[in-house]
């Protein structure tokens, strides 16, 4: 007598194992402690290098600061670059690094620190992650920032929260322009984190059914005039490929603009290196659109 399987977790998921295998980051990668020392070592030669004003606050807790890297004239773009790591884990200055090739492009760089899960929910995060765009917003000047030119960037959970930016009511809530982001880079991000809840990441997110719905961007895209390029590796699952191209397809369901690049032989980790050099395809495409 055969047993019928149960339903599944998410989509044709069946176990978390399976849930674990699309979603470990570094599941499939060789020597992501190499790869973590690359960028501490780039980091280091970024806050050596440049011009660099750590911990800034943008918001009354501990936890709610920028690290700046200012252009070295006025009036210069601005990238704000939101960190990842699932949520739970790093701080700005972990990734010092993404602001050689920007910087070296004659731009601000802002790189924003949030509070980890499980100490706050995902709510928490992005509603401090949007704190962050609105303080840019108001203080970019003041760092030779042009707050007509704004650019938002994530890495992973970062690509999420820059997503959840995305479709913020910035007039509403903040009194700001509601087309204020110019354009937005996500790398590697994860649009609906619904499978989550059934990973081996729960026990430190903590996702509930309406937490899940209310921070996946994937259902909330709204008309925008920015422009957006979603980019992941082509060695990571086949999950990230998916989330990217279905939110592009919701993004320019709204009639927005959206490109898409896989990075050939990319993984979770060095699809970021990018930013590290102006002359990259990444760098390219933000100068391009700037």
């Amino acid at each position: 007598m055969s047993v019928s399987p149960g339903p599944a977790l998410y989509r044709d998921f069946m176990s978390q194992a399976a849930i674990d295998a699309m979603y470990d980051t570094s599941r499939d990668v060789p020597d992501v402690a190499a790869l973590l020392q690359g960028y501490a070592q780039s980091g280091e030669h970024a806050r050596r290098t440049l011009p660099y004003m750590a911990k800034v606050p943008y918001g009354p807790t501990l936890d709610e600061y920028v690290d700046i890297f200012p252009a070295s004239k006025p009036g210069a773009p601005v990238l704000l670059f939101i960190h990842g790591g699932y949520w739970r884990a790093f701080s700005a200055q972990d990734f010092s690094q993404v602001a050689l090739g920007p910087h070296g492009l004659g731009m601000t760089v802002v790189i924003v620190n949030y509070s980890l899960c499980p100490r706050v929910s995902i709510d928490e995060i992005t509603r401090q992650v949007r704190a962050s765009v609105a303080w840019t917003m108001r203080n970019a000047e003041r760092y030779n920032g042009d707050t007509r030119r704004l650019i938002i960037s994530g890495h992973s959970a970062g690509a999420h929260l820059t997503a959840m930016c995305l479709q913020t009511r910035w007039a509403d809530d903040y009194g700001l322009d509601a087309q204020a982001i110019r354009a937005a880079l996500m790398i590697s991000g994860i649009y609906d984190i619904a499978p989550l809840r059934y990973s081996y990441l729960q026990p430190l997110i903590q996702l509930d059914e309406g937490i899940a719905r209310r921070n996946s961007p994937m259902y909330g895209v709204q008309p925008s005039d920015a422009r957006i390029l979603l980019t992941w590796g082509g060695n990571e699952s086949t999950e990230f490929a998916r989330q990217s191209t279905e939110y592009a397809a919701q993004w320019q369901r709204m009639g927005n603009t959206a490109e898409l690049c896989e990075q050939a032989n990319g993984n979770h980790f060095t699809v970021l290196h990018g930013l590290e050099d102006p002359d990259s395809p990444l760098c390219q495409w933000i100068s391009g659109v700037m």
